[in-house]
């Protein structure tokens, strides 16, 4: 059985920091050159959240807050919704309209996180 303080993206973010790594994750870097800072809560945003920054500036992924200033953008988000969103299986704008992900931040730099950024992982 999990550990009950795991969160379901935690294997995702380790795959996002291996995709960095690779030549497609090196375009992605060029490409859209900002920080993004993913507040993940199990269960309610703003509660017991999990902090990640994905720096595509740098091409990296991190746990804990940003500190080299402000991210970019910063979002809020449920475990669940945030691998939804990743996965392309809900639409980001929509999540936002519907209370069910928080920005803060710069809106044209959220604007470039969509589903695209993220590896593409195989079903089991």
């Amino acid at each position: 059985m999990a550990n009950s303080n795991q969160f379901k993206s935690d294997a995702l973010m380790e795959q996002m920091k291996r995709h960095l790594a690779t030549d497609a994750g090196k375009e992605l870097t060029k490409k859209i050159g900002l920080v993004y800072q993913l507040n993940i809560a199990p269960k309610k945003i703003g509660f017991n959240e999990e902090i990640y920054v994905v720096d595509l500036k740098k091409g990296e992924v991190k746990k804990g807050p940003y500190e080299g200033g402000k991210p970019d953008a910063t979002f809020s988000f449920t475990d669940n919704d945030f691998l939804k969103i990743a996965a392309g299986k809900m639409n980001p704008q929509i999540a936002f309209m519907r209370g069910a992900m928080k920005i803060k931040g710069s809106l044209s730099a959220a604007q470039k996180f969509t589903p695209d950024i993220f590896p593409k992982h195989s079903k089991m």
